[in-house]
């Protein structure tokens, strides 16, 4: 490690005529000693045997890296730091407000010190400055909207976000446009797709030997989500139902206009390889999920499967999915009431405290960005399930027949009530979807209602697993069910829509992509009269079609990074993809073996993100690892397959 300290002079906003000096440590990896555009990495090939990563070997690379050197992070910390101030900042604006004041709504201005009154953001916005709010008007109207927000026990929020939203209009974001790239001649080789899954499968035991459980990490990108524009910022203003989360949503989105508009922005927002967003350092939030083990519990039966782990990686196997169960099944449980009156045992994201094992220091911020209250959801709920059905586990809580109780949160055409009440991706046709949060036992709901695609086929997953179990091809009512969830996927793809990341609210379309080859492998391993019950019209093979379609010329066409390629082999491989188009995605993987340097084989990358109070990214060197092992052993299984076929 090195650290470089740079001294950056700049107009002192007072009326003095000074300057202000402000220092800014670079903390640097490895960094050359010329500070070229290069810099020295070691790539690390991770042990073949036992839980550790017990390198066998350590060898050089010289990286060229495209972006964020020492040069242009200290470019961008320049331009941020000594930019002309054009008009009024984010500070000017709110400190007379929000940063001391009495009476009013308390945690409004707490969140503005917290977040984004904080030391560390103030020197990078202190000079961005809009031109338009030098028009004394708009800063006043801007300033009334802000003053209502803290003041107003029953606020007008379609009203206190208008001013904001139209500024959040003037700012420029994209989905990220990765550039074409030609196919590789050949896989690598059997031996290395294999090292890389036994490195994986280690590091994934290493971590919940070292832990207890094994993290997932959240970072902030300030700069927001290309798809919310004022429009959307209304919506969830308007559909939230707690104060806090609505005032750290209109904050937030207050501040990205000033970061987006800001040399700043180069530093908070840096390009990427491929689609799923790597998640940049220091600031993520280490924490446990439900959600998060049910996905580990299935990575490490995929590894238990593959025959590749040694008797003691087995035996830490078994015993992390026990724990792991568990955790989804009990500790992650509570008791909600179902649409008839029933009680109804379902699974939230984030169990009480100490369960999520957030530090103190982040446990406090939760509660000051307005997720003080949190609530179960359907989609954890569905993936404990099917997690633990997958495990055998037995527990009577899986007697439960969910899609009873998912029923009442169905869109249906003609229901009095909207059950959608942020629909952020309004471009799609919500008939036959089922929403994302639950009402806890007091009746709450602090995040309104939304609707995620991918969520609606984990519910089809985990009913195609648990068919028997709860009898639903025998109940009409469940089987309506399923087939109002089909409709609703089928008229998605048809439409286009599952490409168009806007169409998704936790999720990235390639992300669908994979999850919808983990729902067609579930129904595929049904008996044939089931099949034709659940699918009379054949709406998964047309689904499959297009999928694989968008999976063989879009994403392993174009350049990807390594959660991308494992995305990409987790829809090929539950597909029946030909293995000849595994090669782009096997190639990348290898090749990004060892980016993640003391953290794990792999960089962490998005795998699910919140779109409102801002872009919140979920994953962690420990996701990418279970997403590359599950890609690579059904990569494996297939060319094993293939080859016996051949022989």
């Amino acid at each position: 490690m090195r650290s470089v300290v740079a001294y950056f002079r700049a107009p002192d906003d007072a009326k003095t005529g000074g300057v202000a000096v402000t220092s800014v440590t670079f903390v640097i990896r490895r960094l050359s000693c010329s500070f070229s555009r290069t810099y020295w990495a070691e790539k690390v090939a991770f042990s073949t045997a036992g839980c550790g990563f017990g390198a066998q070997k350590v060898r050089r690379h010289r990286w060229i890296i495209s972006f964020m050197t020492f040069h242009s992070i200290a470019g961008a910390a320049y331009r941020a730091l000594t930019a002309r101030k054009d008009g009024p900042s984010l500070y000017d604006v709110c400190d007379p407000l929000l940063l001391k004041y009495a009476g009013g709504d308390p945690h409004i201005g707490k969140f503005y010190r917290t977040a984004l009154g904080n030391p560390a953001l103030r020197p990078l916005l202190r000079r961005t400055g809009l031109a338009e709010l030098r028009d004394a008007p708009k800063l006043q109207r801007l300033r009334e909207a802000l003053g209502q927000a803290r003041d107003h026990a029953e606020p007008d929020w379609a009203a206190i976000g208008a001013p904001v939203a139209d500024l959040v209009d003037t700012i420029e974001l994209s989905h990220p446009r990765p550039l074409a790239e030609p196919a590789p001649a050949r896989a690598p080789e059997l031996a290395q797709i294999e090292s890389v899954i036994r490195g994986c499968a280690a590091h994934l035991l290493k971590s919940f030997r070292s832990n207890g459980f094994i993290p997932t990490y959240a970072a902030f990108n300030l700069i927001g989500d290309a798809d919310l524009r004022g429009r959307e910022m209304l919506m969830a203003l308007t559909g939230l139902n707690s104060r806090g989360y609505k005032n750290s949503t209109l904050l937030f989105n207050l501040a990205r206009v000033f970061i987006a508009r800001s040399p700043a922005r180069a530093l908070i927002n840096p390009p990427w390889k491929g689609i799923a967003e790597p998640m940049w350092e220091p600031m993520q939030i280490r924490h446990r999920s439900a959600y998060y083990d049910a996905f580990f519990t299935e990575a490490l039966l995929s590894f238990a499967e593959t025959g590749l782990a040694s008797p003691e990686q087995a035996t830490v196997a078994r015993r992390a999915v026990t724990e792991m169960v568990d955790f989804c099944l009990t500790t992650s449980a509570e008791d909600v009431r179902s649409h008839d009156g029933a009680t109804v045992r379902v699974i939230t994201a984030l169990a009480p405290l100490p369960h999520p094992r957030f530090s103190k220091f982040f446990a406090q911020i939760k509660q000051d960005l307005g997720f003080g209250i949190y609530v179960p959801d359907c989609d954890t709920t569905a993936c404990s399930f099917s997690a633990a059905t997958q495990a055998g586990s037995t527990d009577p809580i899986l007697d439960q027949p969910l899609l009873d109780f998912y029923a009442g949160y169905q869109v249906t055409e003609g229901a009095n009530e909207p059950k959608v009440t942020v629909p952020l991706n309004d471009n799609i046709d919500y008939e036959g979807g089922v929403v994302t949060w639950i009402d806890n036992l007091a009746g709450e709901r602090p995040f309104g209602n939304d609707l995620d695609p991918t969520l609606n086929l984990d519910i089809l997953e985990v009913s195609f697993r648990n068919l028997a179990r709860w009898r639903i091809v025998e109940t009409p009512a469940r089987l309506a069910t399923v087939h109002r969830i089909i409709g609703f996927q089928k008229r998605l793809v048809l439409s286009g829509a599952f490409a168009n990341p806007r169409s998704h609210i936790y999720y990235l379309p390639e992300l669908y992509c994979a999850y919808f080859g983990r729902c067609y492998a579930a129904f595929i391993a049904l008996p044939l009269v089931a099949r034709a019950a659940i699918d009379p019209d054949g709406t998964f093979e047309l689904i499959r079609a297009r999928v694989l379609a968008y999976v063989q010329t879009e994403l392993i066409a174009h350049e990807m990074n390594a959660f991308d390629a494992a995305l990409a082999l987790i829809a090929l491989g539950h597909l029946g993809a030909n293995p000849a188009t595994f090669a782009p995605a096997l190639h990348c993987i290898v090749a990004s073996v060892g980016e993640g340097g003391r953290h794990g084989p792999f960089k962490a990358y998005e795998w699910n993100k919140m779109k409102t109070p801002t872009r919140i990214l979920v994953g962690g060197p420990e996701v990418t690892s279970a997403f590359v092992l599950m890609g690579l052993a059904l990569a494996r299984r297939a060319m094993m397959a293939g080859v016996a076929k051949t022989s």
